[in-house]
């Protein structure tokens, strides 16, 4: 897997702006989980929590496994870590320009 393209960083990051689907995510990569234990987590319908892992999917965040007559969720770890490096680079963009203003900064000014 190499990096994330554009249409996937925009599925991810707004499959992650929600929070109950962050909180799905974060169980599901601690451990699976049916659909119907993930629902008994949240004050909502069935249906809901339904749609929210679709949107995940969507995101390949997680994986709908069947087991059974259950639908058992995984978290995904390597979109999370494709994300993370997409991340960690604006970092070091951040970084560096935060390095050039403080070595700006640190040089004594020119003589008058």
């Amino acid at each position: 897997m190499g990096e994330l393209d554009d249409a996937e960083v925009d599925r991810v990051f707004r499959a992650l702006a929600d929070a109950t689907r962050r909180d799905i995510v974060r169980r599901t990569l601690g451990a699976e989980a049916s659909i119907s234990q993930l629902a008994d987590r949240y004050e909502m319908s069935f249906a809901a929590v339904q749609k929210h892992i679709a949107v995940l999917e969507a995101a390949d965040l997680v994986e709908r496994i069947p087991r059974g007559r259950e639908r058992i969720i995984r978290g995904n770890p390597d979109t999370i870590r494709r994300a993370q490096q997409l991340l960690g680079r604006f970092e070091q963009i951040w970084r560096g320009r935060i390095e050039r203003l403080d070595a700006l900064l640190a040089e004594d000014p020119p003589a008058s």
